[in-house]
């Protein structure tokens, strides 16, 4: 049976680990001095060599050479790598989280090593653990007998409870350089007779984001096509991301506004199989690039691309401001957010396209006040002429009520928006409240939220006491919220409207004032 790339790559010894040299110094040093720890936490993102470190240092602790450790050759390193070493025990902390799990650890640890000179205790994702496990653990953790070792390997170091920290000597491990991880996969191409070019290895080593078994498994994945040249092209379409070429044309289309090119273009993509969240990610990752090329010279350490496209990259940056960057990545971002509730994302990202295209025109900020006419003294409102009055009629309610509207646009728009990334982390119905309603206005004690349909006003009434609660935190004061249909104000303007006519007309007829109450 065939045997993955990152079981059979997986290191023996400590010169073997990639990119982790600060923890093998420290642990090697322990080794050679005899002052190893009685209890260790190993902190990091996947693959970067948590659980294969533990596995040395415990090779280490229980080697037979008397020369350097581990020696990788003698029968207890040898019988670790197979895994049935019995003085090594691996414990999956999130399926044996329990206090019973921890209990019966409890007791095994009382018994001496059958075989080796240590009994080592490697337990996997430990932030799994339940609080009443942690709990047990903490007196055997802290003070545990001679002969045995803890290790301690963690995503999320956050989650421990500070008294198993504070226990513990704690290695963080880092992502692995993409330099590193190209050199490995060239030097394990090599070994196949596989000719991989360094674009090619560029695009793997980018794929992997610092995680060594990522970078792996893509590798395995690539391999798995039987090519003897694999270039960046066979990694594009073995693996599925996009092309830099792609969204240097999509970057390019969309600041020249050609909506309808870049939406064919994105068509094109899609028919290929690409993932539309990808390529959402993929696009921000491009922008971001444009943004280190406007104020970095030389870029290649942070952007993991070709000299060809690092030169592409700083043509476009040249071309787009600093504005339509800053614009593109927030109407992205947000897009990336709605899309984790929607079901058609394609969609979502269309309608990015088309904003960006725009240059947020409808996101624009609404126009500044203007100023309200002063009335003097030399011109008192009794000496206005009727025709004067004619050309200014005074404003009634619906009027003034647009005029309000269209005054605190802008402000609403932005409170709104808020609120929602406030709440992001709600269920999907909110987002479907957010992108049907608008705040229309706040009085003294509510808010006025309008919606597109009654099946969106009816989630609003359902979300009621939430989205009151947030615009508590947003403007300090207890509101009450008011939810009306689009179309009920419509009706209420044409009214008003209406009303206004008919006393305008009467007042011509009848030469008097007529005021509507």
């Amino acid at each position: 049976m065939y045997t993955a790339l990152y079981r059979t790559k997986r290191p023996e010894t400590f010169d073997e680990i990639l990119g982790q040299e600060h923890i093998v110094k420290i642990l090697h040093n322990q080794l050679l001095s005899g002052t190893v720890s009685h209890a260790y936490l190993f902190c990091g993102t996947r693959g970067t060599g948590k659980t294969t470190t533990a596995r040395i240092l415990a090779k280490g602790v229980n080697c037979l050479s008397d020369g350097e450790k581990p020696c990788g050759q003698c029968a207890n390193c040898q019988a670790i790598r197979d895994g049935s070493f019995m003085d090594v025990v691996e414990i999956d902390a999130a399926s044996n989280n329990g206090v019973e799990n921890v209990r019966e650890l409890r007791e095994s640890v009382k018994y001496p090593p059958a075989v080796g000179r240590k009994k080592v205790y490697i337990i996997d994702e430990v932030h799994m653990l339940s609080t009443g496990a942690f709990n047990a653990l903490l007196k055997t953790l802290e003070e545990p007998p001679e002969h045995v070792m803890f290790i301690l390997a963690t995503t999320e170091p956050q989650k421990l409870p500070a008294t198993i920290l504070s226990r513990c000597m704690r290695l963080d491990f880092r992502r692995v350089p993409h330099n590193v991880i190209a050199d490995d996969m060239r030097a394990i191409c090599r070994e196949r007779g596989v000719e991989l070019t360094d674009d090619a290895a560029r695009l793997l080593a980018g794929c992997a984001d610092g995680s060594v078994r990522d970078g792996l498994s893509i590798l395995d994945q690539v391999l798995a096509g039987g090519d003897k040249l694999i270039d960046r092209d066979k990694v594009l379409e073995y693996v599925g991301t996009t092309g830099e070429e792609f969204f240097l044309e999509l970057t390019e289309l969309v600041s020249r506004k050609k909506t309808a090119e870049a939406m064919v273009l994105l068509n094109g993509v899609l028919l290929e199989g690409k993932d539309v969240r990808q390529i959402m990610k993929d696009w921000v990752a491009h922008y971001r690039g444009l943004l280190i090329s406007k104020f970095v010279r030389d870029a290649g350490d942070m952007l993991n691309m070709s000299a060809e496209n690092l030169q592409k990259l700083a043509e476009q940056s040249r071309q787009i401001s600093l504005e339509e960057i800053d614009y593109a990545v927030s109407r992205l971002s947000r897009t990336i957010n709605e899309a984790r509730w929607s079901t058609n994302p394609r969609v979502l990202l269309e309608l990015a396209i088309v904003a960006i295209s725009m240059g947020g025109e409808r996101e624009a900020a609404p126009p500044k006040r203007q100023p309200r006419p002063v009335r003097t003294q030399a011109a008192p409102a009794a000496a206005q002429t009727p025709a004067a009055e004619e050309a200014a009629p005074q404003a009634g309610p619906a009027a003034l009520e647009e005029k309000n509207a269209a005054e605190g646009k802008g402000e609403y728009e932005r409170l709104w928006h808020r609120i929602f990334e406030e709440g992001e982390g709600s269920t999907g119905s909110f987002n479907l409240i957010r992108s049907g309603t608008t705040l229309e206005a706040i009085t003294g004690d509510s808010f006025i939220v309008e919606a597109c349909s009654s099946f969106t006003r009816r989630y609003v009434e359902q979300k009621k006491a939430q989205l009151e609660k947030l615009m508590e935190e947003q403007t300090g004061k207890k509101l009450h919220l008011i939810c009306r249909l689009r179309e009920e104000r419509q009706e209420v303007q044409e009214a008003a409207k209406t009303a206004e006519e008919l006393a305008r007309e009467a007042s011509s007829l009848l030469g008097i004032d007529v005021d509507i109450e």
